[in-house]
């Protein structure tokens, strides 16, 4: 990267706003000058960067000319207002919200599934984070579908609060307190106790019966991988856990591949770090290995006996890291390094 950019950030106080200021600043990503943005509730407030205490500035107001790229993190509805605004000014806006992820001539980008499309920006000048679990699932499953192709892929999550904000993780801290010290608890961020349970329900529900997040996994899967026939069926289920996404995976790929052969790809691809060996502890954890890393883990890798070529996985990513802050800013180093 020979030159620096401008960078703005929006949603800078949020937990992957800031998370991304940070990943900036760990990666060493060429800034000339940040611009941290939020809502007039946020405004003025400072972040730190590079040692230096930044005051936020107010989203609806900022002159997105000034900017090169903006990492966007506020919500689809702020997004649909905004970074369309940014993209007319010249900017190149990487959105993290599901507002753009479906759109005609909006590239959807796993970093290390298809960092080809990045390229495709333009005219829109907007490129789609996927969701985090989507994110997580096929940076481990591209080396599996580049050797075998994947047929199907039946999947369940079980997703940290996090993923549902600041209001979801604090609800898990006063219910777990409440529930210990005998207390009534009190459900306002999700429609059950999330305390010492799990929810089978994120996003809201649609006519076949899924919810709106299972079928992301969905539609985003055969988007990034450019292939309708990859058919995946979800289960989304939130835990009480504060950082750290878990899925099982079972697969059914199109050639026949050992879990031998999957681990062996594993091991060598981008981004995936393999823990599997067959003894207690020997399997990665959201808390124990995934949060606050930047990699995504694999592990219970083994052959499906109860199909020809079926093989399972299980899987767990830091879901504020690569399932968001860490994918844009790769996408904004791509960017840096061969568009802009």
């Amino acid at each position: 990267m020979a030159k620096d950019f401008n960078v703005a950030v929006a949603g800078a106080t949020g937990a992957v706003g800031t998370e991304m200021i940070r990943t900036l600043e760990r990666r060493n990503f060429p800034v000339r000058e940040l611009f941290p943005l939020a809502s007039p509730r946020s405004a003025g407030r400072a972040v730190e960067f590079r040692g230096e205490q930044i005051p936020v500035a107010e989203l609806s107001a900022f002159d997105f000319s000034r900017a090169d790229i903006a990492l966007f993190s506020a919500g689809g509805s702020v997004s649909g207002e905004h970074a369309p605004r940014a993209a007319a000014a010249g900017c190149v806006v990487v959105d993290n919200s599901s507002k753009f992820r479906q759109e005609e001539g909006v590239p959807l980008v796993v970093t290390e599934v298809n960092p080809n499309r990045v390229g495709d920006f333009r005219p829109r000048n907007i490129i789609a984070n996927p969701n985090c679990s989507t994110m997580q699932m096929l940076t481990a499953l591209k080396p599996i579908y580049d050797e075998a192709g994947i047929a199907r892929i039946n999947v369940a999550t079980y997703q940290a609060v996090s993923g549902a904000g600041a209001r979801a993780a604090d609800e898990l801290e006063r219910q777990t307190r409440a529930a210990l010290d005998s207390e009534e608890v009190q459900c306002e961020a999700f429609p059950m106790q999330i305390a010492f349970n799990a929810i089978p329900h994120i996003d809201t529900f649609q006519e076949n019966g899924f919810t709106r997040e299972e079928m992301k996994m969905a539609w985003e899967t055969q988007k990034i991988l450019e292939d309708d026939s990859v058919l995946v069926n979800a289960t989304a289920v939130r835990i009480p856990v504060f950082t750290g996404h878990s899925e099982a995976l079972h697969l059914e790929t199109r050639k026949k591949l050992t879990a031998d052969a999957a681990r062996e790809l594993l091991a060598g691809a981008p981004g995936v770090c393999v823990v599997d060996e067959r003894a207690p502890g020997g399997y990665p954890t959201a808390v124990s290995h995934s949060a606050g890393r930047d990699e995504i883990f694999v592990g219970r890798i083994r052959d499906d006996f109860t199909h020809p070529r079926g093989i399972n996985l299980w899987i767990v990513g830091d879901n504020i890291r690569k399932g968001a802050a860490l994918n844009a800013v790769q996408i904004a180093e791509i960017l840096a390094e061969r568009h802009l």
